[in-house]
């Protein structure tokens, strides 16, 4: 008897610091996963109707923090020009410093450098723009235009801007990788630019860090169950144990 009172009381402790190491490492990858990304982030609240269907007027997006020389086509950014209002606004990148953007080819797709884009993401599909329009995109600038062309105030409307339209790269803040209200959808890099010189730009660690959030809360929900489960499972042993078998006395 005493030799299985130790056992138990072995397994016990072993169970207790097993629960104890769950809850520890849970709150760490929990609060870890949150102060990374609040390191890495930003939250935004989308301006106008201009990104629309990617992203509408209200949502909250979150928007990771990277310098201007990180942009790359296809991106949808945040950035302040003062010559676009002086105010945080969201688009998406087409060109880069070199290339020369035009509109409309034949079947009324984006060209940059001359190849057609295919642009899944837009409102109306199939028509890139409603107006013709060329542009040669200085060195150090980018070419940005809304989803929703059709309402869109956007490097076409500053084409006789000096750089036609474009913005210095400095002028970005952010690059959006998310929406966290209300929709909860991670916004993908482009594949019809993945072609062009540079590619496109490597997603960020939103997953990485929703996934550090998310196993953190399951060990300390695992963790923390474990306790009272053990000790009831523990009290209903040494209940059975300590019955007298009937007819005994």
């Amino acid at each position: 008897m005493s030799g299985t009172g130790r056992t138990e009381d072995g397994r016990g402790r072993l169970g207790s610091m097993l629960s104890g190491l769950a809850v520890a490492v849970g709150c760490v990858l929990f609060l870890g996963g949150f102060a990374w990304a609040a390191v890495v982030y930003r939250p935004y609240t989308v301006p106008t109707e201009s990104m629309t269907p990617t992203v509408n007027a209200g949502d909250r997006v979150l928007a990771q923090r990277v310098d201007g020389a990180e942009v790359r086509r296809g991106d949808v950014v945040v950035f302040t020009d003062p010559a676009w209002g002086d105010m945080p606004m969201v688009k998406r990148v087409v060109g880069i410093g070199g290339d020369k953007i035009a509109c409309c080819e034949k079947d009324g797709r984006l060209t940059v450098n001359g190849i057609p884009i295919e642009e899944p993401y837009l409102q109306t599909a199939g028509l890139a723009s409603s107006n013709d329009f060329t542009a040669k995109v200085p060195q150090g600038q980018l070419f940005l235009l809304g989803d929703d062309r059709r309402v869109s105030l956007d490097s076409r409307v500053h084409l006789e801007d000096r750089g036609q339209g474009s913005v210095p790269r400095s002028a970005v803040t952010a690059r959006v990788d998310a929406v966290a209200w209300p929709l909860g959808s991670m916004i993908g890099r482009p594949q019809a630019f993945a072609a062009l010189p540079g590619g496109v730009s490597s997603a960020g660690p939103l997953k990485l860090q929703l996934g550090a959030v998310v196993g953190g809360v399951l060990l300390i929900l695992v963790g923390a169950g474990y306790g009272p489960v053990a000790a009831r499972s523990g009290r209903s042993k040494r209940n059975k144990q300590g019955k007298v078998p009937a007819g005994v006395r």
